[in-house]
């Protein structure tokens, strides 16, 4: 199938994956741009797995946040494997938002599996309380049709590279 330029380009920008793996994503969707996008969100979330079990990423950063008024206060951990991944600047960008978004949404765990199961006893919707208690599964601040696991997804799937949240604590005046 040959995939016509000003589509590769509409892919790419709204996903900045390469044109090599936006061609190749519009190819195997038959030119279905939102499918071809959520291929690459899937294969920036396989490399993530797969790299993972090679070890713990060594470099990263640690963002923090203080919201206006200096009354709620973010520190996060995101972590990479290579330095020239840390100091890019959507990996930089990517580290700000979460921050943002700890601050605004308050989860109190990074993803499904970190919740005691004492928590959930009581919950009649599980999902929702996810939704709204664990970071990875929270929509995402900045645009609500995706999840923060998309938009890590994204990043990863973009700079090939594994990338974890490690962890995050946000405080806040009298809590």
């Amino acid at each position: 199938m040959e995939v016509p330029v000003d589509l590769i380009k509409e892919l790419r920008e709204m996903t900045s994956a390469s044109i090599a793996q936006c061609k190749k994503a519009l190819v195997e969707s038959k030119g279905n741009i939102k499918k071809a996008a959520e291929l690459l969100r899937k294969r920036g979330l396989e490399i993530a797995l797969k790299s993972g079990s090679s070890g713990v990423p060594r470099e990263g950063r640690i963002e923090s946040y203080v919201h206006l008024g200096h009354k709620i206060g973010v520190l996060l951990e995101v972590n990479c494997d290579t330095d020239f991944v840390a100091r890019n600047e959507d990996f930089i960008q990517f580290s700000k938002d979460i921050s943002m978004q700890i601050a605004a949404c308050n989860p109190s765990f990074l993803k499904k599996e970190d919740v005691p199961a004492a928590k959930l006893k009581g919950e009649k919707n599980k999902e929702e309380f996810y939704k709204s208690q664990c970071l990875l599964e929270q929509p995402f601040v900045k645009d609500p049709s995706i999840t923060v696991k998309d938009y890590l997804g994204s990043l990863v799937a973009k700079l090939s590279e594994n990338i974890s949240i490690r962890r995050f604590v946000r405080y806040k005046i009298g809590e």
